[in-house]
């Protein structure tokens, strides 16, 4: 049977989704599992029991043996311990068993994960708790259960918690505002994402030869390709039968487990692919691309394909991005950042996209921070991605729209535009109201925004917590000004309190170029920050108003807040250190055999050629071997300077000022190490490299 006819049974077969529960559970159970979502009512233990029971028996008719609490902790990636469903008998068989306590609750190791302080390592105990808004999957023979996890004392040690919080947070404030506004049948605002993930796919025999990518997911060393993405010819361009074919099993993978894969193309850069999913709400998107990212390896795995997720794998062509396209929807199905066809009139939409404009401007150093890395410091800014200064692009019409706002007038359409394209033959077709901004961080793309600047490789719900909770604020801000006033009177307050916030927030719109040189300089004229890298965001992480923020909101704690500065200034340290260490390995021992052997023969050649041709000139032999020992003398000298001053950074406590040196010193001595050793590279013959080229790694798929 072909995948296109198979797609409908095939879709969610390996996922315990709410029709597989509505079949195998009582009704009561269902409903109270319902409430549990959407209310949040705790479970009887009986429910549980039940829920348990239905779910190990659908499991084990799937081939499951074992089940595991699936949890993200704070390393950025997922998490798992599996148990077997057995359980001996006294007869010495087994019986397959799995309860409701077990289904609610886990006990990992809480000692063994980063948790910036809040636990020593001699307090272990840490609790995993099952979240009932995200289904229970099977993968690799197991079944998995989606999970929250904390510590003893209930500190949130992962990304799910906080998330969570976050979207109630704004839930709650969303409600709130639009009973004010008369929309009273509203219960629940969800947040709604969909994650488009950028990757590279390289032969894994190549991945395997280099250490770098091995060790650190991306290039320390390298000669460019004589041919890169210059002609513009790879992006949306025809797909390799063989990259198809892995697009394809991967596809179908993903739909297994419920994931919504819709789109799939070339970028720009060769061999670098894009997949983009349907849009879900915030917790199960952020779920589905943790596993999609997974997926991505190991199908590439089985193609002999290397799946690389670093934001920057190559230097010289583009990185890799995770746009996180984000909007908001009530219960009764208004999406509330839909202008409709009067965008002017529309009151709950113009309220929440001046939340939205004034949360991006209020927070914008920790919405910066959310997808800060030392992998995706290096892809923003560059012409592939946004700059490190976050602005909002919001097209022509909104514009428009904005003006009559500011200026009290009313907002006059221009209706909508046919497209002829000079060619009758061709349909006609109406314009979207806005164009698309490839340059701006954070865009209006029609009925939600595009937050472009989240990296490849990272988890996308560091960027949504924040900008829930920054939404969630603003929404309180804008209530706490309307509250109280009369119905008859409330339009003119609105739009009054509207006018007030964007004359406040108006200078991070942005409609134009944010790649240019002018921008920079007009963003700093205006106060936008321009945070170049993690160590510059991070004073703003513990800053009075960020701790004000979230606990006002319940989303983390005063002790959580520092406990995740720090987890990720020793993360962008380690990463970083990690990439230094690699890089002299990789220099020292496997480009300094190359050069040195190289060197040898041309020297051989040299002496050979003079003694059977007098006078020689031996020219191009002759400068080849100078530009090597050039090369030689700069990489000693870069080399030394990369290992003092690493070893100097392997000694500072200050972790702040570690990072700042990583970031400020250790980079720079990688830049300059980098720089003689791919000149090097550049006239060494492949033959004498014990690693694949540029040249090899990217132009080598079929």
């Amino acid at each position: 049977m072909e995948t296109s006819a198979k797609l409908p049974e095939l879709f969610g077969s390996m996922v315990f989704n709410e029709e597989t529960m509505k079949e195998r559970l009582s009704s009561a159970s269902y409903e109270a599992w319902k409430k549990s979502v959407t209310d949040g009512t705790p479970l009887e233990l009986s429910t549980a029991n039940e829920i348990a029971e239905a779910m190990k028996q659908w499991a084990v008719e799937k081939g499951a043996t074992h089940f595991t609490h699936w949890f993200q902790p704070m390393t950025g990636l997922t998490a798992e311990k599996h148990d077997s469903f057995i359980s001996p008998t006294d007869d010495g068989r087994v019986i397959m068993e799995f309860s409701g306590k077990e289904l609610v609750k886990g006990e990992p190791d809480a000692s063994s994960f980063p948790s910036g302080g809040l636990r020593a390592t001699f307090e272990a105990r840490g609790y995993t708790a099952w979240d009932p808004s995200s289904p229970a999957f099977i993968k690799d023979g197991s079944l998995y259960i989606p999970t929250a996890f904390c510590s003893y004392g209930g500190e949130a040690l992962d990304k799910k918690t906080p998330l969570l919080r976050s979207m109630e947070a704004l839930s709650g404030e969303a409600v709130k505002m639009l009973h004010l506004l008369g929309y009273e049948d509203v219960k629940r605002v969800n947040t709604t994402i969909g994650s488009e993930q950028e990757y590279f796919l390289i032969d894994k025999d190549y991945y395997k030869k280099r250490k770098d990518l091995l060790f650190t997911g991306r290039t320390l060393i390298g000669a460019p390709a004589t041919k890169g993405q210059e002609m513009e010819d790879h992006y949306f361009g025809v797909i390799k039968p063989k990259v198809s074919a892995y697009m394809h099993d991967l596809d179908e993978e993903l739909w297994k487990l419920g994931i919504p894969a819709k789109t799939k193309h070339n970028e720009v850069a060769p061999s670098q692919h894009e997949l983009a999913p349907v849009f879900e709400t915030a917790n199960i998107a952020v779920d589905h691309n943790q596993l999609t990212m997974e997926v991505m390896k190991k199908v590439a795995d089985k193609h002999n394909y290397a799946c690389l997720l670093h934001e920057k794998p190559f230097e010289g062509i583009n990185g890799s991005g995770k746009h996180n396209n984000w909007s908001v929807c009530t219960d009764t199905g208004m999406n509330l950042l839909d202008p409709g066809k009067k965008p002017g009139e529309n009151i709950p939409f113009l309220v929440f996209l001046m939340a939205v404009i004034a949360a991006v401007d209020e927070y914008a150093p920790i919405l910066r921070l959310s997808v800060a890395s030392a992998g995706n410091d290096h892809r923003l800014g560059g012409n592939e991605a946004p700059p490190a200064i976050i602005s909002i692009f919001v097209g022509d019409e909104l514009a428009g729209v904005l003006k009559s706002v500011e200026e009290g007038t009313a907002y006059e359409s221009q209706g909508k535009v046919q497209m002829a394209m000079g060619a009758t033959v061709l349909p006609h077709f109406t314009k979207d109201n806005t164009d698309r901004n490839r340059t701006s961080p954070f865009a209006f793309t029609g009925n939600k925004f595009e937050f472009r600047m989240p990296g490849s490789a990272v988890s996308v719900a560091n960027a949504n917590i924040v900008l829930n909770t920054a939404v969630a604020e603003e929404i309180a801000k804008i209530y706490a000004k309307l509250e109280g006033t009369p119905a008859d009177a409330l339009k003119e307050k609105v739009m009054e309190v509207l006018k007030e916030v964007l004359s406040a927030h108006k200078k991070v719109l942005f409609n134009g170029n944010g790649y240019t040189e002018e921008w920079v300089a007009e963003a700093e004229k205006r106060g936008l920050p321009n945070l170049k890298s993690l160590p510059d965001a991070m004073p703003y992480w513990i800053s009075d108003e960020s701790i004000e923020l979230f606990t006002k909101h319940g989303i983390f704690t005063k002790e959580e807040i520092h406990s995740r500065y720090d987890i990720l200034l020793e993360n962008y340290s380690k990463s970083i250190h990690i990439e230094s260490l690699t890089m002299q390995e990789m220099v020292r021992k496997d480009l300094t055999e190359g050069i040195i052997a190289y060197e040898k023969d041309l020297t051989k050649e040299v002496i050979q050629k003079k003694s059977v041709l007098e006078g020689a000139a031996c020219e191009l032999e002759c400068g080849l071997l100078k530009t090597l020992d050039g090369a030689s003398a700069g990489i000693s000298g870069a080399l030394k300077k990369l290992y003092d001053d690493t070893k100097k950074a392997e000694g500072m406590d200050d972790l702040l000022g570690q990072a700042s040196f990583y970031q400020e010193t250790i980079l720079k001595d990688m830049d300059e190490l980098r720089k003689y050793a791919d000149e090097a590279e550049a006239v060494i013959p492949d033959e004498y490299l014990s690693y694949p080229t540029y040249g090899q790694m990217l132009f080598s798929l079929r």
